[in-house]
């Protein structure tokens, strides 16, 4: 998954051929969860690695892995993982610097 792409609901369903309603049941039913929280876990876990690896800044970060804002990453942060996305760099470099 390229996490910066189109992945809203209605995408995701026309590039399916479906209705709206019918892709968001179905994608709920066969993965157990909504296409939004999927998509915002994807996201998330994919710029927790971007941080954990790199150097870049967060809002470059948030951008690439398809966050509107770094505001909105960190409260997508926040709510699925407990933490900002600064700790994750923060944590990086105390283990770099041990």
């Amino acid at each position: 998954m390229r996490p910066e792409g189109d992945f809203t609901v209605p995408a995701m369903a026309d590039r399916l051929s479906m209705s709206v309603r019918h892709f968001s049941r179905r994608f709920s039913r066969e993965v157990g969860m909504s296409p939004e929280r999927f998509v915002e876990r994807a996201r998330v876990e994919a710029a927790r690695t971007a941080i954990e690896q790199g150097n870049a800044p967060l809002e470059v970060i948030a951008r690439r892995h398809g966050f509107l804002t770094a505001e909105t990453m960190r409260r997508s942060f926040l709510r699925l993982l407990g933490a900002p996305p600064s700790s994750y760099r923060a944590r990086d470099d105390a283990v770099l610097r041990r």
